[in-house]
């Protein structure tokens, strides 16, 4: 019953954010699609370890916020949406391109990668952003948190995965269906359960689209 309550509360949440933005001057402000882009069985709500998972920051340093205490308001943002386009990470260099194209990533974003369709595994045991550059988008842009199509890897670099907890940013993995969103313009909505304590935990992930 608790996770349904907070799921129709988010429901409502929505409600609002798409009766707040309608306009009858400027229709090209609505949102025109939602796509779902949880993966496996965080979708049904299952406490199994596979699909899409949040990684709070607690998972990174005990006696942060865990995945029920990430304050709402830190659960919706604007996305910004980031392929890799070459091996290596994502880089500081990939992100000042990125930006010469589509502007700064909005303050208080929270950033998804796309890997390529061949690159799949290739992140599959690293954070698929360069510490570098994911320092970058924490302090000068204020990310609220990332979103990657692989497991994270956080283990691989404890300073970075510190960093991200130091900052409050969350991880969300295993997620789906990024070939579907724009690289700018769309707004995130992150519902992790509310009934466990667990710092990571299986999360529903909707994406509103212009």
């Amino acid at each position: 019953m608790r996770v349904r309550s907070f799921i129709i509360a988010y429901a409502l949440v929505l409600a609002l954010l798409l009766f707040a933005d309608r306009r009858p001057t400027a229709p090209q402000n609505r949102y025109s699609q939602v796509v779902d882009l949880t993966e496996g069985s965080a979708a049904a709500g299952s406490p199994q370890t596979s699909g899409t998972r949040i990684i709070s920051p607690a998972a990174l340093i005990p006696g942060t916020w865990g995945a029920a205490q990430i304050p709402a308001e830190r659960l919706i943002a604007p996305l910004a949406v980031m392929d890799l386009t070459s091996d290596a990470q994502l880089s500081v260099e990939d992100i000042a391109n990125w930006e010469t194209r589509h502007g700064n990533v909005p303050q208080g974003a929270i950033v998804a990668l796309r890997n390529k369709p061949d690159s799949q595994t290739r992140f599959a045991g690293q954070f698929p952003i360069a510490a570098d550059a994911a320092q970058f988008l924490m302090e000068a842009r204020y990310t609220l948190g990332f979103v990657v199509e692989t497991p994270a890897g956080l283990d691989r670099d404890r300073a970075l995965a510190r960093q991200l907890a130091l900052h409050g940013n969350y991880v969300v993995e295993d997620s789906g269906r990024m070939t579907a969103l724009p690289e700018t313009g769309s707004l995130i909505i992150v519902a992790p359960t509310k009934t466990t304590s667990a710092p990571t935990t299986p999360v529903r992930v909707l994406a509103m689209v212009r």
